[in-house]
């Protein structure tokens, strides 16, 4: 039985990380959110490493919020402690990789803003959704307010953070929030088949893409057409594309560097 809190492995251009404190439905707390910063510090320089999928230990949750008792214990600290944890949420959203999130439960307060920090969110048939902080006087730090909202729209944001309530897997669908559901039994297959045909596409054109995404999502229309024309010029002369045409017309599978 692995006692890690946080499970790291790679395979064909994949690494996999599992929250692994079972007992606790996987809450986040303080010494498991140091260990992402650390590993998408590290990612960022493996180069052999294309996509990332996250999950949880067990059927039950992906994570199923923050350590209250961390929260309660911080005092003083406590505005301190949340700001750490938006700057790591927020590494985990502008890495360079394409990072799933694979929700296997559970995913409330910090667990669903560790979703959100994701690119694509795969969940299983059981996933529960919601961010209900209020119900303790609170409300999310980690992102919650802002990433739901332009994720599933302000009035499912509202609702959900106003009332506390929890979503379903078709319903977190149907708003945009999940982009696939599937069985819990499943899930990692599904997950890890769709990270995998994402790891062999061109790793320069994907890391152009999801910058030209991220950034130009905050821009007016016109301005951010440009972002993505200054990102295409990247692309367009890069190694990858010329090995990718010279491949499609001689009706092979391209190898890509990175370049």
């Amino acid at each position: 039985m692995n006692t890690e809190e946080v499970i790291f492995r790679k395979e064909d251009g994949v690494a996999y990380v599992t929250i692994n404190r079972e007992e606790a439905l996987n809450a986040l707390k303080s010494s498991i959110m140091q260990r992402l910063d650390e590993l998408f510090t590290e990612l960022e320089q493996d180069d052999e490493v294309v996509a990332v999928v996250i999950t949880g230990a067990g059927q039950k949750s992906f994570v199923a919020g923050a350590d209250v008792k961390e929260i309660l214990d911080a005092g003083e600290g406590r505005t301190a402690l949340i700001t750490k944890g938006q700057q790591i949420f927020s590494k985990i959203r502008n890495s360079s990789k394409v990072v799933l999130a694979a929700i296997n439960g559970y995913a409330l307060g910090g667990g669903l803003e560790l979703a959100l920090a994701c690119d694509i969110r795969i969940a299983s048939e059981n996933a529960r959704f919601g961010l209900p902080e209020a119900k303790l006087g609170l409300m999310p730090g980690y992102g919650g307010t802002q990433m739901l909202s332009r994720l599933a729209g302000i009035g499912a944001a509202k609702w959900m953070m106003f009332t506390g309530n929890m979503l379903g897997a078709v319903e977190a669908e149907q708003c945009g929030l999940v982009q696939k559901v599937c069985s819990l039994e499943g899930l990692l297959e599904e997950a890890s088949g769709i990270a995998k045909k994402i790891a062999a596409n061109g790793p320069f054109a994907l890391k152009a893409i999801k910058r030209a995404i991220n950034r130009g999502i905050e821009l007016d229309l016109d301005t951010a057409l440009k972002v993505e024309l200054e990102e295409y010029e990247k692309v367009a002369h890069s190694q990858d594309a010329i090995a990718g045409i010279e491949a499609f017309f001689a009706k092979k599978s391209p190898v890509f560097t990175g370049k």
